[in-house]
């Protein structure tokens, strides 16, 4: 990492939005590309809290304290999204249908977004058809589904099934989650079974050709 990215780093680790914003604000105005501040600054930060995030060490309010001010920093280098050139691909992600809960599905966003993935969200207690048809129209390479709750592992496993259908057998599928993420890849019927959203993160660099 380089010392000029020291600041900016600090401030995404310690969760600081508004330092965060005034670091890069401060790299742009000495003519620091933004593809340089994104690897070098938020991706740096992005894998030192990788790091951290050890069962002894995971601590959820800090990965949304960084989150927020990543993605604050995201939003102040372009307002209308990460441009086509930053772009590994799009990954659409979701919370099954019957599962209101979203904050795991927050966690891998902002994961994959500060790691240069397009992702289209489909919110909470979204059906499978609606999941697929967004991956179909966004040309997504992978879709990502967190479960909180045991009783929706019968519907994830559906949807390996109904994307072969539509003839998208090559989008992968990928599962996480607190309830997901106990069970085996062959028994949810999906790609790939992540631990956290880092884990999840690097499985998709690797099918995209980015790790």
């Amino acid at each position: 990492m380089s010392a000029p990215m020291d600041p900016l780093v600090k401030a995404l680790l310690d969760g600081d939005q508004i330092q965060a914003i005034a670091e890069v604000r401060r790299l742009r105005d000495t003519g620091v590309e933004h593809e340089r501040i994104v690897i070098e600054g938020i991706e740096a930060a992005m894998d030192q809290l990788d790091s951290k995030c050890t069962l002894e060490q995971f601590n959820l309010l800090e990965i949304m304290l960084v989150g927020r001010a990543v993605m604050g920093v995201i939003k102040e280098l372009y307002p209308s999204g990460v441009p086509p050139f930053q772009t590994k691909g799009t990954v659409v992600v979701a919370s099954p249908e019957g599962d209101v809960h979203d904050l795991g599905k927050n966690i891998l966003k902002v994961v994959l977004t500060a790691k240069a993935y397009r992702v289209v969200d489909c919110g909470r207690d979204c059906p499978a058809e609606r999941l697929i048809s967004a991956a179909q129209r966004e040309g997504a390479f992978a879709i990502a589904i967190s479960g909180l709750m045991t009783n929706l592992i019968p519907r994830v496993r559906q949807i390996r099934d109904k994307i072969t259908e539509r003839g998208l057998g090559h989008i992968k599928v990928m599962a996480g989650g607190a309830a997901l993420k106990q069970a085996s890849a062959k028994s949810l019927n999906v790609d790939f079974v992540a631990q956290t959203a880092f884990d999840g993160a690097r499985y998709l660099d690797i099918i995209a050709g980015g790790g």
